[in-house]
């Protein structure tokens, strides 16, 4: 009998560990998910100051910014580049 109720209470601890560790995994998740959303809108808001360096016709460092969103985005988010309106527009 005292050998079921060790197995009875080492699978209650496991399964309180098991509980713990999917709650500690969600809350990650969750965080890395308000990270990735703050690191979305940072980049937005770096769009939109390249093309405004690039209206002001301060097209130098409008390409100085676009370097630097591009390493944030291949380098830090492990995304594909993908090129701001200022940069279509030299191309053409």
């Amino acid at each position: 009998m005292a050998a079921i109720d060790d197995r009875q209470a080492e699978s209650a601890r496991r399964s309180a560990q098991d509980a713990q560790q999917r709650a500690r995994i969600h809350e990650l998740e969750d965080k890395l998910e308000r990270y990735l959303q703050a690191t979305e809108d940072a980049l937005q808001q770096l769009d939109w100051c390249i093309g405004y360096m690039h209206g002001c016709g301060k097209k130098g460092v409008a390409r100085s910014l676009a370097r630097n969103r591009s390493y944030i985005r291949t380098h830090v988010l492990r995304r594909a580049e993908e090129p701001v309106p200022s940069q279509q527009d030299d191309e053409r």
